[in-house]
């Protein structure tokens, strides 16, 4: 089997991290910060390493502004419906995920005015357009660090400079660059930085968070109210961080594996996580260039991109295509829309959508020419049906 569904989910794991998670559940799996027993205290340990793993892959000064959640899309609906109210307006493009589109088409049926600024046929974004967006209700500019449809980079840091000018607050969707690109908040100009934990930082599924910066802190609204461990002389809920926006039980045992997860980031270097991934998304840019009936969207320039590449056969249906590896070559991908609806209208791809290959740290050069190969036998079959 070869796997190229890491921007859905990176598998394999390092052996490291279902390792940590197990000596989490055995040796002191307690409820964190909520008594003051030994086990207790040992994983409200692992939860606060957690906390300084992020703020230091981030260039993010502050651990206890780093609030956790399950994934990027609680992280992006707690800073874009913590912030935004009638009146205000949002800025934010067209090649984003459903999980920022679609709380802020529940804002804007509620008096937010939303632009969204298009992008390029390769998806990139100019900043000058959205400098042309901003206005004096212009509260929020919320983007993708890279998209999950095509890769393509996101100019983060020309953006987060213009937001400090222009006095708006900027928020990232980092659930495809965090892991696979350099960040650093404070150098990048951004305000919020949602992550998830399960993609490219090598953690399990159900961690990720919101980095909440200085200019954020003090305007930001809770989603959630509830239990804390904390104040609980009060039936008022906490308003310091990170309490004020981590209601309930947390997923400690998960968050034990992502400490694991970015620690193995760390160790590999992601500068040299960068180095092999940009290789092998050239390689497999040069091949499918060459497969007659393949069209590759996006930037082809992968120091330009994550190493997401996308691609459709002439004559063939993605779905079928995306059949067609699985059976004849053990190739998992994934076919159709990715939950970027504008992102295809964008491309032209809508509503058929495209085969996505997303390419991790594991995989191997000889694992592309396998992927390659095996989309240029399904071009060279009649058209239209299963081989």
């Amino acid at each position: 089997m070869i796997y190229l569904d890491n921007a859905a989910t990176s598998w394999p794991k390092p052996k490291s991290v279902p390792q940590a998670m197990e000596r989490f559940l055995r040796e002191y799996g307690a409820n964190p910060g909520r008594s003051g027993h030994a086990l207790s205290i040992q994983a409200g340990r692992v939860v606060f390493e957690a906390r300084e793993r992020v703020a230091r892959l981030f260039g993010h000064r502050d651990p206890l502004s780093v609030v956790f959640t399950k994934n990027a899309t609680e992280a992006l609906n707690m800073a874009i419906l913590g912030l935004l109210q009638p009146g205000d307006h949002a800025i934010t493009s067209t090649m984003e995920h459903n999980s920022a589109l679609r709380p802020l088409r529940f804002l804007e049926g509620r008096g937010v005015a939303v632009s969204r600024i298009s992008c390029g046929a390769d998806g990139t974004l100019d900043p000058g357009d959205v400098a042309r967006a901003i206005s004096p209700a212009t509260r929020l500019i919320v983007l993708s660090h890279a998209s999950n449809v095509v890769g393509t980079l996101c100019p983060i840091a020309e953006i987060g400079r213009l937001a400090r000018e222009r006095g708006c607050l900027f928020c990232v969707d980092a659930a495809q660059s965090a892991g696979a690109v350099p960040i650093d908040m404070a150098a990048m100009g951004i305000d919020l930085l949602a992550f998830t934990g399960h993609k490219s930082l090598y953690g399990p599924q159900g961690t990720g968070g919101l980095c909440i910066g200085d200019r954020a802190r003090g305007r930001l609204r809770p989603l959630l109210y509830g239990g804390t461990g904390s104040a609980s002389d009060s039936d008022v809920h906490p308003d310091f961080l990170p309490d004020r926006f981590e209601a309930g039980t947390q997923n400690a045992v998960g968050l034990a594996g992502l400490a694991e997860g970015i620690a193995f980031v760390e160790e590999r270097g992601l500068e040299n996580i960068r180095r092999h991934e940009t290789a092998l998304t050239t390689r497999l840019f040069e091949g499918l260039r060459e497969v007659p009936g393949a069209r590759v969207f996006g930037t082809q320039d992968a120091q330009r991109k994550i190493a997401v590449v996308s691609f459709n056969l002439e004559g063939w249906s993605c779905s079928e295509v995306a059949q067609a590896l699985e059976d004849r070559a053990g190739i998992c991908c994934r076919a159709g829309l990715h939950c970027a609806p504008l992102s295809h209208r964008q491309l032209g791809t809508f509503p058929e959508g495209t085969v996505r290959f997303s390419l991790g740290l594991f995989n191997t050069e000889t694992e592309i020419a396998a992927a390659i190969d095996a989309v240029r036998e399904i071009a060279k079959r009649p058209k239209g049906g299963l081989p």
